[in-house]
């Protein structure tokens, strides 16, 4: 199937063109057809898989069409909610690429900058607004987003909005925008409050499921190191210094963790930046554009400032910690190894992480094959004995390296003192 058997009109056929898109991913192939027929849509897919275009393509067809035919009053026409900065630049973006042959405008709203420029933009008037809960609501309260004329609303990332807590901002939002509109819905996963939000605002949908959040992708090599929680950047070190990885993404649970471990990093020699929710929308979006311009080779980052980042040909994602989620481990990995490219995975794991490992497995359905030649083993009950038990450097071949010798016996007799000679 190519993008020309899904009725998109010719302006998007020629900027997908451009773009060197030709093959619509399985989500798309499935969610365009509905959305083009305005049909509401429940759509379960990870990141990766291509819904931004999704739902990107048939409303840029939809608004130009009714554009063209269906004169109506000027003002925001569809409205895509979305958890962070960095997501939200980047639908911004993908709806810059898509719908440039045509006439209809959009922008993007997120908090943690100064609102004049995004007001500026919302005065000059859009048809498409990409925006973030909070920051949305701040900009109805001031009236600057009135939504009385809207048709089509997105959630994106429903589920990382309810980890956000970006919920009962949404269930305002909702409140305050016209019943009648065609909804589309993503989430990764599918909780018990995000099934309920989506039984409540979505009528008779079609139901889209791709890529099983359970799944890894067949391209991405996936190995765990058991390894001691203080010697865990001695081993990204020692990792790290492999030339051939040229790009790492290393996830951290905490904010604070990925600061240390990206000035670690740099003081060894590696050049690395940090991404998180504490750090400026410049200091983030700078880390990014360096990260992917490699500029910067490790980029470090926690789950919700990673959520979004798109990174062509990344070879390494890194779990400096395992994550307490099962599912966040497929979110991480799958950011490498997309589109038939291979990736590579590279898990820590230390005594206090081993219960996360379990269910990681246990989600996948499948052992992660252990590195046990390292210099930092994890010496643990339960643990696979490592091979490099002598914390020697594993690339010495066997002939160079020390002959163990073995402990004697606690109940050795010891060596007889010798009598000194002046007695």
């Amino acid at each position: 199937m190519t993008f020309e058997n899904l009725n998109l009109i010719e302006p998007l056929l020629r900027a997908l063109k451009s773009e060197g898109y030709t093959k619509p991913t399985p989500i798309q192939a499935q969610s365009i057809p509905v959305l083009l027929e305005r049909k509401d849509l429940l759509g379960c897919a990870q990141t990766g898989t291509g819904k931004t275009a999704a739902f990107a393509l048939p409303i840029l067809n939809i608004l130009h069409q009714d554009e063209l035919f269906v004169k109506g009053p000027v003002g925001i026409k569809a409205l895509i909610l979305t958890p962070t900065r960095e997501l939200a630049i980047q639908i911004g973006e993908s709806f810059t690429a898509y719908g440039k042959h045509l006439r209809l405008s959009h922008t993007v709203i997120f908090g943690g900058v100064s609102q004049r420029t995004q007001t500026d933009a919302l005065k000059a008037g859009v048809d498409i607004l990409i925006a973030t809960p909070g920051r949305l609501l701040d900009l109805m309260d001031q009236r600057f987003v009135k939504l009385q004329h809207l048709k089509m609303l997105v959630l994106d990332e429903a589920d990382r909005m309810l980890d956000m807590g970006f919920i009962h901002d949404v269930k305002k939002i909702i409140a305050r925008i016209p019943a009648k509109r065609q909804t589309i819905f993503f989430s990764a996963t599918m909780p018990q409050e995000i099934a309920s939000l989506a039984n409540t605002i979505l009528t008779n949908p079609v139901k889209v499921e791709v890529t099983p959040v359970s799944s890894t992708a067949n391209t991405i090599q996936q190995s765990v190191y058991f390894v001691e929680k203080n010697n865990k950047r001695k081993l990204l070190n020692l990792i790290l210094q492999d030339k051939s990885i040229a790009t790492a993404l290393v996830f951290t649970r905490t904010k604070h963790g990925a600061d240390r471990v990206a000035r670690q990093l740099n003081d060894a020699g590696i050049r690395a930046e940090a991404i998180h929710g504490n750090k400026s929308q410049g200091a983030r979006q700078r880390a990014l554009s360096n990260f992917k311009s490699r500029k910067t080779r490790v980029l470090v980052a926690t789950d919700i400032a990673a959520r979004g980042i798109d990174v062509e040909e990344l070879t390494h994602v890194i779990n400096f910690e395992l994550p307490n989620v099962p599912e966040t481990y497929v979110h991480r990995i799958g950011r490498t190894g997309r589109a038939g490219a291979s990736g590579t995975s590279i898990s820590f794991c230390d005594a206090e992480e081993k219960e996360y490992l379990d269910d990681i497995q246990k989600l996948i359905g499948k052992k992660i094959p252990v590195i046990t030649d390292h210099p930092y083993p994890l010496v643990h009950a339960g643990m696979p004995k490592p091979v490099n038990t002598n914390n020697q450097n594993p690339s010495r071949t066997p002939s160079q390296r020390k002959p163990h010798t073995p402990a004697p016996a606690p109940n050795a007799d010891k060596p007889k003192k010798k009598k000194k000679w002046y007695r």
